[in-house]
């Protein structure tokens, strides 16, 4: 799955500044800028985002050695494990590959999070949502009713003609009401500067360290400083951004695994 660069819009705000003299579109651009500035600190996770892709359904015993049992029923390998007692035994793994299942389970994973499903086109045909599918954690799509995804598709075919499987869904995590108001302080502190003069963004931040005049003391910090540890310097922005992102992660964490086959993302045109 591609990192995604950006928020695929900007994120609604309910601002508390004045906006009256503001042009609109400056005031679409600054919230658009705040969106971008917010969705990279909070490590690229805020904001669901549409993402079509064509799966690859895991086979049940894919990868694990197959055992026949009397009667020539098929099973899964066999997992050896240490009992309460010491001694070595063989723990089946009921002919698949869920862990909670001991009778196949068709699924397929979609790299997430997982924020809601759009559409499941099969041969052209929409599922039914919640009728012919759910989504479990950690973004297992799960074929209900009996059925089964198909094994293999037709990749030179477009999406939705007969013989492919496509999935459309959002990825990411939803813009709460902590994130709207961080959003919203951050677009107004952005345009502080479109009043009157109609130059719009903020001024840069003086590096003054001290200054002392008249009995009246001033002392600004490096605001570089500030910035390198992924803070605005805004009391909410920052507060939300140490609640989503405490330890300042730059994107989602990811597993790879040389084993798994991730589905298949068009990319261009």
């Amino acid at each position: 799955m591609p990192l995604q660069a950006g928020p695929c819009e900007a994120w609604p705000t309910r601002l508390c500044c004045e906006t009256d003299n503001v042009n609109p579109e400056d005031v679409e651009r600054w919230t658009l800028v705040a969106s971008q500035i917010l969705f990279a600190l909070s490590g690229r996770r805020i904001g669901p985002c549409p993402v079509t892709v064509r799966p690859c359904r895991r086979s049940c015993l894919e990868t694990s050695p197959s055992v026949t049992v009397p009667g020539g029923i098929s099973t899964g390998g066999w997992v050896p494990y240490i009992g309460a007692d010491g001694l070595w035994r063989n723990a089946s793994l009921c002919g698949c590959r869920s862990s909670c299942s001991c009778g196949e389970l068709c699924e397929v994973y979609l790299p997430g999070p997982v924020y809601d499903i759009t559409e499941v086109n099969v041969d052209g045909q929409v599922l039914a949502q919640g009728l012919e599918y759910r989504v479990d954690a950690p973004g297992l799509l799960v074929r209900l009713g009996g059925g089964c995804w198909p094994t293999c598709q037709d990749l030179a075919a477009p999406p939705g003609a007969p013989d492919t499987f496509t999935v459309t869904y959002r990825i990411g995590l939803p813009v709460d009401e902590a994130a709207v108001a961080a959003v919203s302080e951050l677009t107004c502190h952005l345009l502080k500067g479109c009043r009157g003069s109609g130059s719009c963004g903020c001024k840069a931040n003086r590096n003054l360290t001290r200054l002392t005049r008249q009995g009246v003391e001033l002392d600004f910090g490096d605001p570089m400083t500030l910035y390198s540890e992924g803070r605005t310097g805004l009391p909410l922005v920052d507060m939300w951004l140490m609640a989503v992102n405490p330890d300042g992660l730059t994107s989602p964490s990811r597993v790879y695994s040389p084993d798994f086959r991730y589905p298949r993302v068009q990319q261009w045109p």
